[in-house]
């Protein structure tokens, strides 16, 4: 069983920035280097919307709609990943969530954390 516990959502005004972190547990750090890692969100009455990944190798891959605006960073020593959002407007209000992915088998997801962008 792995663990996470997503944190640093909060209120924002429309272009400002935070920064998401994921704490992962549960299993060795060898084995959760091998995982992807993921961050989605979802807003309400909709579908959880994917938004970044990173591999184990580093490699990263963005929805369109966060392309240029957020970065997704990984410290597999401290076993966390980042979130880091700028540029935030009130559509990007959602609830965010950190998903980890094996290479065989279903993956994990953390409990969520509040964004809401708002003047």
């Amino acid at each position: 069983q792995v663990q996470l516990v997503e944190s640093g959502g909060g209120l924002v005004q429309p272009g400002g920035s935070l920064r998401l972190s994921c704490a992962a547990s549960g299993r060795s750090f060898i084995i959760l280097n091998t995982y992807a890692m993921a961050w989605y969100r979802q807003a309400p009455g909709k579908q959880r919307e994917f938004l970044a990944v990173i591999g184990s190798d580093g490699s990263t891959r963005y929805v369109d709609s966060a392309k240029g605006r957020f970065t997704i960073s990984r410290d597999n020593v401290k076993q966390m990943v980042y979130l880091q959002m700028n540029s935030l407007a009130p559509e990007d209000t959602a609830v965010y969530y950190c998903n980890a992915q094996p290479r065989v088998g279903p993956g994990y997801w953390g409990q969520g954390t509040q964004v809401t962008v708002s003047s």
